[in-house]
């Protein structure tokens, strides 16, 4: 398995990051990748990766909710990052309406920017997106055909947009602990949907999967992801395992 989105860098993990590594790979997680917020996690997301080379892969960008009136120093922070060495991805990155909507010109200027680097670069995408669907698909319309490719992080939508991210191009859906929660309706969702488009994750510290909602997420969670999916496609755990795994390494160069 891969865990295909994990902030296992942040401070959550300070008192028992390593324990929380080796718990992970006993479960069979095979590589973690991690995804950037903005400048202030930039230094504890490279530092575990030098401790990890080869296991934690480091992705590159601006998270949406970073975005304020001194998003471009940031965005050249990013830009000097993708010049300086080679990432696994551009990520996070994205639109989110959910916390605060006053930024949201900026946000999808930063956006663009970045969509834009990742064509450049050639790197896939790891895109957030939360209340902006609609907006997210608008801004990402003039890159279709462009051989852009990526994640939905987090995918908690409907069957339509599911359809309408998988026609679009070559992207995926992350799918973590939400497929577990009994009111998410997301295992209905998953169901209808082919396991070739599907990545696991974990969005670790967050997002914890059923029996353990309340808790901190981690990596070694992913099994339980996997198990969900396992039992909502009514196949083998070893299946979730190998098809997932593929997509992942379709996607990332690991």
């Amino acid at each position: 398995m891969i865990d295909t989105h994990s902030h296992i860098y942040s401070e959550e993990f300070d008192a028992d990051r390593n324990e929380a590594i080796q718990r992970a790979k006993n479960v069979g997680v095979q590589h973690i990748i991690l995804p950037n917020i903005d400048s202030e996690s930039l230094p504890r997301m490279l530092a575990l990766e030098s401790e990890y080379p080869g296991y934690c892969h480091a992705a590159i960008g601006l998270h949406p909710t970073s975005v304020n009136e001194n998003y471009q120093s940031e965005l050249n922070l990013v830009k000097s990052e993708l010049e300086r060495r080679k990432w696994i991805a551009i990520g996070e990155i994205g639109i989110d309406l959910y916390w605060d909507k006053s930024f949201y010109a900026e946000q999808l200027k930063v956006f663009q920017q970045q969509v834009e680097w990742a064509l450049t670069y050639k790197l896939p995408l790891i895109i957030h997106v939360r209340d902006s669907f609609r907006e997210t698909m608008d801004a990402l319309a003039p890159f279709k055909n462009s051989g852009l490719t990526g994640v939905f992080h987090s995918f908690a939508g409907s069957i339509e947009e599911a359809r309408e991210i998988i026609n679009f191009g070559r992207f995926f859906l992350g799918i973590n602990g939400i497929v577990t929660f009994k009111n998410s309706g997301l295992a209905a969702v998953v169901e209808q949907i082919d396991l070739k488009h599907i990545l696991l994750e974990t969005d670790s510290p967050y997002l914890t999967p059923a029996p353990y909602r309340g808790k901190r997420n981690e990596s070694a969670y992913t099994l339980l992801v996997a198990k969900k999916l396992a039992e909502v496609n009514k196949c083998s755990l070893q299946q979730i395992d190998e098809q997932t795994t593929h997509n992942a390494k379709s996607l990332f160069t690991i």
